[in-house]
């Protein structure tokens, strides 16, 4: 089986990373590799953010507990983040945005990251906190956020699992 496959075969959502840093190279790369993702006829309305300073990312993780509601919560202690946005008016930003996501997320895997999609800015965008805190980050004032890829080395050994599912085979 070639790499590609056993990468997309192996990765798995990681909630407990170790305090070690992740190179800016590698998140260069990362990067990267999401910018050739896939997008509707090319559009590349997209912008990616990446942060990996601890005090921005406690102050991004604060802002989310206020807004959830929820005190405990921690975007499971990352060590980086990567925000892709796209223009708000763009009606397939969403697909592109998950497009990229799963680019970042395999680039990781292969890379010995883990990572996990964080979902709940996509319905806090127009929060003033939050919008403020992007507006911070240079988010361009006409994007929204539909999902973040929170980063860091598995803090845990995480075995492959068997998805299940169906599928029709016709031929």
């Amino acid at each position: 089986m070639n790499e590609t496959i056993q990468t997309i075969l192996n990765r798995r959502s990681v909630r407990q990373f170790t305090q070690e840093k992740i190179a800016k190279s590698d998140l260069e790369l990362i990067v990267d590799c999401a910018l050739h993702a896939p997008s509707a006829m090319k559009s590349d309305y997209w912008h990616f953010t990446v942060i990996s300073n601890d005090e921005l990312i406690k102050e991004l993780v604060g802002i989310m507990q206020d807004l959830l509601c929820k005190p405990e919560y921690d975007m499971y202690k990352p060590q980086a983040l990567i925000i892709p946005s796209t223009k708000r008016d763009y009606r397939l930003g969403v697909d592109d945005n998950a497009c990229a996501l799963e680019n970042i997320f395999l680039a990781a895997k292969s890379l010995g990251i883990g990572s996990v999609w964080i979902n709940q800015l996509r319905d806090f965008n127009d929060a003033d906190a939050l919008r403020a805190f992007l507006d911070k980050l240079m988010v361009p004032k006409d994007h929204i956020v539909y999902g973040i890829a929170a980063l860091g080395y598995p803090k845990n050994d995480l075995s492959p699992i068997k998805r299940e599912g169906t599928y029709s085979y016709f031929e």
